[in-house]
């Protein structure tokens, strides 16, 4: 039988997890107008969370998922993706986003990076762009990639072939009567584009967290056809 999730969970280091396991597919799905990168085939790389102190007194400053693209041809420089994540929307500041980057683009000698940050609650009003300057110029012009999840509409998602995109419907946005329907192309995307069977349990947890089914829906949904409790089976 599924289990039944009365209290909200947070889902920070699980999303870092997808990322690690799947990093293009985050790419693509997070950051998609930058994803063009990845047509050239580079080596994809996670890289250090903790970024170099100025001193040995000072804290550490950790990012989320920092990843790395190299081409080993040399035809391209390196491209770095600073993706960062928020799982309350009134907590995030551009300004420490601002820092990451230019710490990390110092540490790794590089002005090729791109910010993206992946908010899990409502975000209508966090900031997306940073201008700085006088009355004359504009000095700083700051902008990162805003990929919030409850901004998306899960339907939009159902024919999709990242599994990213599946296993966050849960996270978007949907009708409360849609909700059965919902973990249901998340668990069939998941079976469909995840071979490994220690991937599918892993994922397929994540998916019975995120959906807050309550016992009437679990018992709908086991109720329901043949296929969709095979879906089922590996959540038992």
């Amino acid at each position: 039988m599924l289990r039944s999730h009365g209290k909200p969970y947070f889902p920070r280091p699980e999303l870092q997890n997808q990322i690690l396991d799947y990093p293009e597919e985050a790419i693509r799905f997070y950051a998609s107008e930058e994803a063009q990168a990845l047509d050239r085939k580079p080596k994809i790389l996670p890289i250090r969370q903790e970024q170099l102190k100025e001193q040995l007194g000072d804290s550490f400053r950790a990012l989320d998922t920092p990843i790395l693209l190299e081409w080993p041809n040399g035809d391209r420089e390196a491209l770095l993706f600073v993706i960062e994540e928020e799982t309350q929307s009134s907590r995030f500041s551009i300004r420490r986003l601002i820092k990451y980057c230019l710490d990390i683009t110092e540490l790794y000698q590089t002005d090729r990076v791109v910010p993206v940050t992946i908010f899990t609650s409502p975000a209508p009003n966090a900031p997306v762009q940073l201008k700085l300057g006088g009355d004359r110029h504009t000095y700083l012009d700051f902008h990162y990639i805003k990929c919030a999840l409850k901004e998306l509409d899960a339907t939009d998602y159902y024919q999709s072939t990242n599994i990213i995109a599946h296993m966050n419907l849960p996270l978007m946005s949907y009708p409360d009567d849609q909700k059965l329907e919902v973990f249901h192309h998340a668990i069939q995307g998941l079976i469909t584009l995840e071979t490994d069977p220690g991937k599918q349990a892993k994922y397929a947890d994540w998916v019975d967290i995120y959906s807050h089914l309550d016992e009437n829906e679990i018992n709908e949904y086991e109720q329901r056809s043949g296929c969709r409790k095979t879906s089922l089976a590996m959540l038992k």
